[in-house]
């Protein structure tokens, strides 16, 4: 989905930030290729019959996940919090992943990587996820924590250790955060932009 044709003018202000509608889109493997993989049995990769158990248990590798520093395996307990991102964020250092408990479905927004200091904002995408899958990010996707579609949604977040002390050093005048692994930037500060979407609609 492009969205080039909606980006004009400059910001100007607190509360002059153009509003950018997303259109959220199911999440699938060919969908979500310029961001990351798809982890779920609907991932486009073949399961390997694991020796002892007759074929009764399989194993496939539709992700996959690197990090420089000790990986944390965390919980993260989501309430619905309005559809719209003032920050986005990359990882240099290691390959983010989300992993969706209890089938709730949630939704994601993302940027593919760009060698530039901001997300190409023409590229930005919402997706739904219906809670039967998760998925890993690329090394450099751009993206805005998870949004929960219903209250009490929880997902397991693999990531850097190095994440939690970059988010610790945040600018206490511009409130973003960087660090080795970490750059996470306020875009309507940046750009101008906001970027909306209904929680519940997916085309």
């Amino acid at each position: 989905m492009d969205n080039s044709d909606i980006f004009e003018g400059s910001y100007n202000g607190p509360g002059e930030a153009k509003v950018i509608e997303l259109t959220v889109e199911p999440a699938t493997a060919e969908a979500l290729a310029p961001f990351g993989a798809v982890i779920g049995r609907d991932a486009p990769v073949q399961p390997v019959s694991v020796d002892f158990y007759k074929g009764a248990v399989k194993m496939s590798y539709p992700a996959r996940f690197v990090c420089e520093h000790p990986v944390e395996v965390t919980l993260a307990q989501l309430d619905r919090r309005p559809g719209e991102v003032r920050y986005m964020e990359r990882h240099f250092q290691h390959t983010q992943a989300f992993l969706p408990l209890a089938g709730k479905s949630f939704i994601a927004v993302m940027a593919p990587p760009s060698d530039s200091d901001l997300p190409d904002l023409s590229q930005v995408r919402a997706f739904r996820f219906d809670g039967s899958a998760g998925f890993a990010m690329h090394l450099g996707t751009w993206h805005e924590f998870p949004f929960a579609v219903e209250d009490g949604t929880d997902l397991v977040v693999l990531l850097s250790s190095q994440t939690g002390y970059d988010l610790k050093a945040k600018d206490a005048v511009t409130e973003e955060a960087h660090g080795p692994d970490l750059d996470k930037k306020d875009i309507v500060a940046r750009t101008g932009h906001v970027f909306r979407f209904e929680l519940m609609g997916v085309q």
